[in-house]
């Protein structure tokens, strides 16, 4: 089994070359190729993946290179994680929606949407060379926006399968509190990507006991200070939101927040130099603690699992797991192909999406309405132009004024001409 990592020189990497050493069992990989055109950086993290490979007793065949076709050629599943501008546009998507009073965020708000204008078209291309040199291989895309890059890559005919850790967070962290296994807590995850709420957790798989009301008697507070959102929104909701729901629950208080203190991608940027100058000593043969600290916290082991899911035999029933796939009347207040974030059931032909429970009007209102912006979303990225870029933002429920999505345009496109050809 061949898998090829596209973003391989990521300082994410060592992360996910920890979850293919150690959960190798159900993912017999013989040979992993790196690819990234940050030569420097690819040879620090290919010299530690061979390394945690050797320490752990892995026989896979570590190898890297920039030449992203070479790489791809024969792949059974092709990894895509892109940050296209590095953290210094991250910085940028993060700094300027303040000066209109907005969110500064990566992933929702103006600046996801700046992150989607760069990232579509790329992630689009490397799929179609994908196509060319792998023709079966799944593609398993980890690149924020996950819904709106994912969507485009459906949209195109690609074998994709978006992924997210919120939901395998959320299991571990609630297996934790209740003492069970993870593999017998079952999650009710409806949503999109980064707008997702837990409307149960069942005990043992699909139609088990809902444990969820229990759960937030016995553990609201702790569950509640994860979030960053008072106990009493939990108990009003009866549901665990995601973190990202903050963004929309508790937007002008975030806004004053990010004001207040450094940018998470300059956190990020600093502790990114940090991991480099570990990854460079020869004598490191794991992932260092820091990495931790850098997010995605078990996105190794969803990665690996679904992976897994994809390439082997699964048996008939498949493997369950949350992923980002077409909606296909899952949800039935959204178009069949919008993307949408729920449980699956995933195996070599891909996954089909479980019954939810249908969401509240709450729920499904925010819903329907990011999906509308998600559609103007990815015609900007697909087509560009500035009217279009205006019109997604003035969808987007955390602009949706005239003026702002004005001014929001305006430096969106001033801070990213260098990657935007059309601008």
């Amino acid at each position: 089994m061949k898998l090829a990592v596209v973003g391989g020189g990521s300082t994410y990497t060592p992360e996910l070359i920890d979850g293919f050493a150690r959960l190798r069992d159900g993912l017999p990989v013989e040979e992993l190729v790196l690819i990234d055109p940050a030569v420097e950086r690819l040879e620090l993290i290919g010299g530690l993946a061979r390394r945690i490979f050797a320490r752990q007793g892995h026989p896979a065949t570590v190898t890297t290179t920039s030449d992203l076709d070479a790489g791809v050629a024969g792949a059974d599943a092709v990894l895509i994680q892109l940050r296209i501008g590095g953290q210094a546009a991250r910085l940028q998507d993060e700094t300027w929606p303040l000066e209109c009073g907005c969110v500064g965020q990566e992933t929702t708000g103006a600046g996801g949407l700046a992150k989607a204008l760069r990232t579509v078209p790329v992630v689009l291309d490397i799929a179609e060379r994908v196509r060319r040199a792998a023709p079966d291989a799944w593609i398993i895309d980890f690149t924020n926006p996950v819904g709106i890059v994912t969507r485009a890559l459906l949209r195109a005919g690609h074998k994709a399968v978006g992924l997210c850790n919120v939901a395998i967070g959320f299991q571990r962290k609630f297996a934790k509190l209740l003492d069970l296994s993870p593999a017998e807590v079952h999650l009710d995850h409806v949503g999109l990507n980064h707008l997702t709420w837990e409307m149960g957790v069942r005990k043992g798989g699909p139609g088990g006991e809902d444990l969820l009301p229990g759960l937030l008697a016995a553990h609201g507070d702790a569950i509640a200070a994860d979030l960053h959102l008072p106990r009493a929104v939990l108990d009003r909701l009866g549901v665990v939101p995601s973190y990202y729901l903050r963004y929309f629950y508790a937007h002008d208080e975030v806004v004053r927040e990010l004001g207040e203190k450094p940018s998470r991608a300059a956190e990020v940027a600093a502790m990114e130099k940090q991991l480099l100058g570990l990854y460079a000593d020869p004598a490191l043969d794991e992932k260092p603690e820091l990495l931790a600290k850098r997010g995605g916290a078990f996105y190794s082991e969803a990665a690996v699992d679904l992976a897994a899911a994809l390439l082997g035999d699964g048996g008939s029933a498949g493997a369950l797991q949350v992923v980002n796939t077409l909606n296909n009347g899952t949800l039935p207040f959204l178009p069949d192909d919008a993307v949408i974030e729920v449980q699956a059931r995933v195996d070599r032909s891909g996954p089909t999406p479980l019954a939810v429970p249908r969401p509240d009007p709450l729920y499904a209102g925010l819903v329907s309405h990011v999906t509308a912006y998600e559609d103007l979303a990815l015609d900007a990225a697909l087509r560009g132009g500035r009217a279009r870029v205006f019109k997604a933002l003035l969808a987007h429920p955390l602009v949706g004024q005239f003026d702002l999505a004005e001014g929001l345009t305006d430096r969106l496109l001033a801070h990213n001409k260098e990657h935007l050809p059309w601008a």
